[in-house]
């Protein structure tokens, strides 16, 4: 099963964002957009793992998670990764927070010895709201999104909701 460590984001939040990414729905862009009901914060891209491992995952995940709070997360803005000339995902923005940073880096720390590689890339908070369809060309999405200007700022105080301890989905 494909895994990956995630905040799991209150309703109303998730609506928030789900309707304030209407517009970019809306410009009949080549991207598979992801279900409201599926919108989180992603920590950390475990991969293929086998069901056997969940004990161990759970256990690392609840020592990464020992001592977190709510974090108070301001959600605005959207982009796309790597970049507008190859736009791969298209994101909403989350403001920097130290509190999100820190619990991100201690689940990088806890899953290492694991055999989960570090990210080598800086972490960059965000929302996955779409990924660009297979045979998407940079082309499909020049000028397209100029339109397109919004912000979601549904700021609130976001837990972490975890199953069994482990807080993953099947992607």
């Amino acid at each position: 099963m494909r895994l990956f460590v995630a905040l799991n984001l209150p309703p109303p939040v998730r609506e928030a964002l789900w309707t304030a990414a209407a517009p970019l729905r809306e410009l009949g862009l080549p991207v598979k957009w992801v279900r409201d009901e599926g919108i989180h914060v992603t920590l950390k891209f475990l991969g293929e793992v086998g069901d056997e491992r969940e004990p161990e995952l759970a256990a690392a995940l609840a020592r990464a998670a020992v001592g977190a709070r709510a974090l108070p997360l301001a959600l605005g803005g959207f982009g796309v990764f790597p970049d507008f000339r190859r736009p791969r995902v298209v994101w909403a923005g989350i403001a920097p927070e130290p509190a999100l940073e820190i619990l991100q880096h201690r689940v990088e720390q806890e899953f290492a010895p694991l055999g989960f590689p570090t990210e080598a890339r800086a972490f960059r908070p965000h929302v996955t709201l779409g990924r660009a369809a297979r045979g998407a060309r940079p082309s499909d999405f020049v000028g397209r999104g100029h339109g397109a200007r919004g912000r979601a700022r549904p700021d609130a105080e976001h837990a972490p909701i975890w199953r069994c301890g482990v807080s993953c989905e099947t992607q």
